[in-house]
């Protein structure tokens, strides 16, 4: 049983997380709870770790995932679900002409909102680049679970990768990822790249996708994968 509070913040961190993407920042949480301060919000978060409904990934900010919801709410969507779907006119092979007037529109499909957090550059922590306020439109069949942001491309070292100047790539937040794998990394704790990961014994490669470009290799300890990349937009 939770509490009219634990309650109303596990409503509001999943819905916001259905729409935008990513988990909402304690300063929305506590005004969207009418708190007065965030040490409420630590309370709240807390106690829902507890009895199972909410995660919190440790060592990233704004990654609260939602394990379940309560019974009652559960139940209600799966209601709705069933209202909408035997509410919906059955469809039919019959397409029906309009002639003289507008021919009606296609629905866009469902996309997510995510944060753009700027352009990946050397020399430019993605941490100094979160919370901008700027956000991109993204297909949502793009997206798998998990925490998602967006970063833009600067330079022409991974275009043989088909990754240009000026792309918007979409990343899954990670600390971890396979060999192969296209991933922003950050090095030194001040340098972000998106380079292919390959581990060599006990060295990290951070491989271009440009022969104009050389690999560059660390010792494990300096390289830290910040996410993998899952998607990319361009526009003409």
């Amino acid at each position: 049983m939770l509490t009219r509070k634990q309650h109303e913040l596990l409503v509001f961190i999943d819905r916001y997380l259905k729409e935008t993407g990513y988990s909402p920042s304690f300063e929305e949480m506590k005004t969207a709870l009418g708190l007065r301060s965030k040490s409420g919000i630590h309370r709240l978060i807390t106690a829902l770790e507890e009895r199972g409904f909410l995660a919190r990934r440790p060592h990233r900010a704004r990654a609260l995932e939602v394990l379940r919801l309560p019974e009652d709410l559960g139940a209600a969507r799966r209601q709705a679900a069933r209202a909408a779907a035997e509410a919906a006119p059955a469809s039919s092979n019959v397409i029906t002409a309009s002639f003289g007037r507008p021919r009606p529109t296609l629905p866009e499909a469902g996309s997510v909102s995510l944060p753009l957090y700027g352009r990946i550059a050397a020399g430019v922590p993605i941490e100094a680049v979160r919370d901008t306020g700027v956000l991109v439109d993204v297909p949502a069949s793009m997206l798998s679970g998990g925490e998602h942001f967006a970063l833009e491309v600067a330079g022409d070292s991974m275009q043989e990768a088909g990754i240009l100047d000026g792309d918007i790539v979409i990343i899954r937040r990670a600390d971890t990822a396979e060999n192969g794998d296209i991933v922003v990394a950050l090095v030194d704790q001040s340098e972000v790249t998106l380079k292919r990961l390959r581990k060599r014994g006990n060295t990290v490669a951070l491989e271009p996708a440009n022969r104009a470009y050389e690999t560059r290799i660390f010792g494990p300890d300096r390289v830290q994968v910040q996410g993998r990349l899952v998607g990319l937009l361009r526009r003409y």
